[in-house]
């Protein structure tokens, strides 16, 4: 038998409640609210998430895109001795006046 749960007043609930939530969650007991001596609310305290199993927990999460050491198809400016413009100048405009 678990007991009763504690019964608290409307007020005294608004006055404490963050108090109370934190309580609840580390005793695991409910708190029955009341107003003017009849229960209203019940705060009891939040099912834990489950857990999940650390085995298997990135599976379909990686996407094969083929082959990644295969050379590409593709001529690097290296490869056709150009060199790749790193600063391109600004255009400059004449200011009118």
């Amino acid at each position: 038998m678990k007991g009763t749960p504690v019964e608290i007043s409307a007020a005294e609930f608004k006055a404490k409640c963050l108090k109370l939530m934190d309580e609840i969650a580390k005793t695991r007991k409910p708190v029955v609210i009341t107003k003017r001596g009849k229960p209203v609310a019940k705060l009891v305290p939040a099912d834990p998430e489950p857990r999940r199993p650390l085995f298997g927990c990135m599976a379909g999460t990686v996407k094969f895109e083929g082959d990644i050491v295969a050379p590409l198809d593709v001529v690097w400016e290296v490869e056709a001795e150009t060199e790749p413009n790193l600063y391109p100048r600004k255009r400059q405009t004449r200011r009118r006046g």
